[in-house]
């Protein structure tokens, strides 16, 4: 077809959305007909903060191979666009899984956030924070109920040693820690308010805390005494997963879990629910 858009040898098929930075396509393999999705990044639109971004996205993704973290298949540089040719994954994301599903046994929750900790280790050893860890960015593998989650869009991701602490405010802000809303500095922790944001929607259907602005937000955060879980599923939660909910989401960086505390909780380790 002479109307085909080709990127080398892969065929944009539909674009599945676009932002100011850049586009996501659905696209195939031209011989293996292989669903891919491209990731398509305006080199000329990025400040120095977002090279270094982009920068940290490619060397993580292209160095790592590992089924919890979105599978980085190539790297095509075409007229000022860098594209990203990433595995496709038919099962969306958990935002719209969240949306199909509303509550989620805690069965399965355990199991997503097992392997939302799996993905996590191995940035952990990076020393790469996400920044973005929100539903949106967890994908699933398949339609299946065996699906296996994968943590994409790096996009805001940087390389942070120990000790180390970042101060660029950036993220979505229901899913973004207090600290950053803040303007504070920060480190690896935030990721951590994140999951457990992550890990409270998925319970419950509906994130902990909400606002009409930033500042809304980050005031209902701090008169918070206790997280508002919904009254149909307390009396069923078993309390280690109450505790890890509520030792992710302390505001305060210095008392919320770190990452080694994170994966060694029982809520992890318990077999059953």
């Amino acid at each position: 077809m002479e109307n085909e858009i080709r990127v080398r040898k892969y065929l944009l098929r539909e674009k599945v959305s676009e932002g100011s930075l850049s586009i996501i396509w659905k696209a195939e393999h031209k011989t293996s007909r292989e669903e891919v999705i491209l990731k398509q990044v305006f080199l000329s639109k990025l400040n120095k903060n977002l090279k270094d971004c982009l920068d940290c996205e490619l060397n993580f993704l292209s160095s790592v191979k590992h089924p919890n973290i979105i599978h980085l298949i190539e790297v095509i540089q075409v007229e000022g666009c860098v594209f990203l040719v990433l595995e496709f994954c038919s099962g969306g994301n958990l935002a719209s899984y969240i949306k199909q599903h509303g509550r989620v046994e805690e069965q399965v929750v355990k199991r997503f956030t097992q392997q939302l900790g799996a993905g996590l280790k191995v940035m952990h050893a990076h020393h790469v924070i996400h920044r973005d860890l929100k539903p949106e960015n967890v994908l699933l593998s398949t339609t299946e109920t065996d699906a296996v989650i994968k943590i994409s869009d790096f996009g805001l991701s940087r390389f942070i040693h120990p000790g180390e602490n970042a101060e660029t405010v950036c993220g979505s802000p229901l899913y973004m820690a207090p600290e950053i809303l803040q303007f504070q500095r920060y480190d690896e922790k935030i990721d951590m308010w994140s999951v457990g944001v992550i890990l409270f929607e998925l319970l419950n259907g509906y994130p902990p805390f909400c606002g009409r602005s930033n500042v809304q937000l980050i005031k209902n955060i701090k008169k918070c005494s206790d997280l508002p879980f919904s009254r149909f599923i307390l009396p069923e939660l078993h309390p280690d997963c109450i505790e890890i909910c509520t030792k992710l989401l302390c505001p305060n960086p210095v008392n919320r879990l770190s990452f080694d505390e994170f994966y060694q909780h029982s809520f992890l380790k318990r077999l059953n629910a």
